[in-house]
């Protein structure tokens, strides 16, 4: 079986002392492809050596919400022209983080709604992060549309809101909070989807996997969410392997 992670963070410095040995037991896992969003402009340049040194690992660009204090407006034109000198998959990792409402919300709905504008510019779909903030981010959504649609990341709304990012042209990821039974909100609603809505990810080195709790997560964890999802849906896992690599394929133009 074939699986793409359509959103790990494989540049970052918890994977330095290993990124080799992790790649080498992702692709023996099945992974065929991973998607790296950037956080902040400082790390491009890592994350895109990154992915030239490895063809099955593609770029996503963009300025995370949670990190809203180190990003300057600058930055946005910086976006800009590394997307035009270099064709990413996305732009991400973008979006809105209302968990500690000291990260400026209205300094995080400015500048997701300027990347929103750059990536609809670019024609990219867009990687989303939402914390507390579906609405806002939905609102946003209806305001600067973005024809490539793109993925809302690690997604735990409801089962109307997961019916108005489809509509607006978005995909559902999802990631290893499946894999815990106690999960059951976000267990019922992947089992109430289409298919065709959904995507795997790890988001690695965060929020891991059951059996791995309390470690850092990998992309070569990515079998054992299919596993909860072909549960959940009692659904042959070869199945919605495929299914969810051809969504993400076509979404993100991976090759």
């Amino acid at each position: 079986m074939e699986l793409i992670d359509t959103h790990c963070h494989l540049d970052v410095a918890d994977f330095d002392d290993d990124r080799d040995r992790v790649l080498a037991n992702s692709r023996a896992a099945g992974v065929a492809a991973i998607v790296v969003p950037g956080i902040d402009a400082a790390g491009w340049p890592k994350l895109l050596r990154l992915c030239d040194a490895h063809a099955d690992l593609y770029p996503a660009l963009g300025l995370h919400p949670v990190f809203v204090g180190r990003h300057r407006d600058s930055d946005l034109q910086a976006l800009e022209r590394a997307l035009a000198e270099r064709r990413a998959v996305a732009v991400g990792e973008i979006g809105l983080d209302y968990h500690d409402r000291e990260r400026d919300p209205e300094r995080q709905r400015r500048l997701f709604a300027a990347q929103l504008a750059i990536a609809r510019d670019a024609g990219l779909p867009v990687l989303v992060h939402v914390r507390k903030a579906h609405e806002d981010v939905l609102a946003a959504l209806r305001e600067t549309p973005v024809p490539a649609g793109g993925i809302a990341h690690a997604f735990n709304g409801s089962l109307q809101q997961a019916e108005r990012y489809i509509d607006a042209g978005f995909k559902l990821g999802f990631g290893g909070m499946l894999t815990f039974e106690r999960s059951s909100k976000l267990r019922r609603l992947a089992a109430a989807l289409p298919p065709e809505a959904i995507v795997l990810e790890t988001d690695a080195p965060d929020l891991t996997v059951a059996s791995h709790r309390y470690q850092r997560n990998s992309p070569e964890f990515l079998p054992e969410i299919l596993a909860a999802l072909a549960e959940v849906r009692d659904a042959p896992p070869a199945a919605l392997a495929a299914q969810t690599t051809a969504t993400a394929r076509a979404l993100l133009g991976l090759s």
